[in-house]
């Protein structure tokens, strides 16, 4: 009698592999290189703004020209579900560190233009097909894949501001391009490192892009409506947290630290939620995210001294949440060409967050920050209703 085999096992054979957890923290290690140095513009923004005579329009667009090759990111994916991914990993950092520590030396608003389309450009080299990689690597367990992923990635934006801060401390704006040297010795431990990892091919048959938006619409449609609801808190914290702090209290270290605080408290975040939408349900999870987020944004905002920064704790932890099970929840209705379809998610994220920072910076410049905090905290709550055109939890 003939076995029948059940159509996904063929698309996804890592699916019936036990969880890599050594592959997973190496990838997350790449995650954490990468993420240090592209970590970097946001602290140094006041001081940027200074040398280089910006407003606060100007500093939103430097975020979105980072953003801007997210356009190119369902390719990118494409590419990926044929070819090799290991090289992806391996150079992304030292491709993302050079223009990231170019900045300090940047004589005009341009060159800065230019320096963010590099970083930007190697920034979705790296992030298209590294999730993918851990969901193979995850087994059934993608939202703790995916949780060891985004930890690598929130850890780093949580150490880059102090390191950023403390190199410019150290050897002046102009002259810290030498921190580079540290990303392409990372990036020759990681192409040793990833010598025996299953990082090859993420897929034997992708699709035509048409085909993947088709088959995920359900999926990341609603996505597109939360990304950009959550998109201007998003933008509000990593782009503008530094010089809000910094506006307020007139010292450039508590502008760091305050950055450090909100991304260390998202490592939290990204690790209790992504696990914990595997047992109780991506969804449950999402909305919990969703709902607590704005609160503890407008509590932050409206409270002063030390506990503001209790808040801003909760802010981190729960605005930063949701990516990881997002994530989770991409992949396991990819069916084909998984890459790609993380390339869109990655193209519609990416260009949600950096289109809001535009419109975040203008309102800063008008209404004044403060009160555009409150703004798109409020603007936070209409991120829900999405979350209920979700396909329900199935735990």
């Amino acid at each position: 009698m003939q076995t029948s085999k059940h159509p996904s096992a063929s698309r996804r054979p890592s699916q019936a592999e036990s969880f890599n957890l050594p592959g997973v923290i190496t990838v997350s290690i790449s995650h954490f290189i990468h993420d240090v140095y592209s970590s970097f513009l946001a602290p140094l923004l006041p001081l940027l703004i200074e040398k280089l005579s910006m407003n606060l329009t100007q500093a939103g667009l430097l975020s979105t020209m980072m953003q801007l090759p997210a356009l190119l990111n369902p390719w990118i994916g494409s590419l990926a579900d044929r070819i090799s991914v290991r090289w992806f990993i391996v150079l992304a950092p030292s491709l993302t560190a050079v223009p990231m520590s170019l900045i300090g030396v940047a004589p005009t608003f341009g060159v800065m233009v230019i320096l963010m389309i590099s970083a930007g450009i190697s920034v979705s080299i790296f992030h298209v097909p590294a999730p993918v990689v851990v969901a193979n690597m995850s087994a059934e367990r993608k939202g703790l894949g995916m949780s060891f992923f985004m930890v690598g990635g929130e850890a780093a934006r949580a150490v880059g501001p102090m390191v950023a801060v403390g190199i410019v401390s150290l050897w002046g704006l102009e002259d810290c391009y030498p921190v580079m040297v540290v990303s392409f010795i990372c990036s020759a431990l990681l192409f040793r490192a990833t010598r025996n990892l299953p990082v090859t091919k993420t897929s034997a048959a992708p699709v035509p892009l048409r085909q993947t938006w088709c088959s995920m619409s359900h999926i990341l449609l609603p996505i597109t409506g939360i990304l950009v609801a959550r998109g201007f808190m998003h933008g509000c914290m990593t782009s503008f947290l530094p010089t809000f702090i910094e506006m307020n209290t007139g010292n450039l270290w508590l502008a760091g630290i305050g950055l450090t605080i909100f991304e260390t408290a998202g490592i939290a975040g990204v690790m209790v939620t992504g696990t914990l939408s595997d047992r109780i349900g991506r969804r449950r999870m999402l909305t919990f995210s969703i709902v607590s987020a704005p609160i503890s944004l407008l509590a932050f905002v409206l409270v002063d001294g030390a506990a503001s920064y209790v808040l801003l704790v909760l802010t981190g932890f729960t605005l930063l949440s949701t990516t990881p099970v997002m994530l989770a929840m991409v992949q396991e209705n990819a069916q084909q060409s998984p890459a790609a379809a993380n390339g869109l998610y990655m193209m519609i994220s990416f260009l949600s967050r950096s289109a809001v920072v535009v419109i975040v910076g203008m309102a800063g410049d008008i209404i004044g920050l403060r009160t555009a905090y409150i703004l798109f905290a409020i603007v936070g709550f209409m991120g829900l209703p999405f979350v209920f055109m979700l396909p329900a939890d199935k735990v």
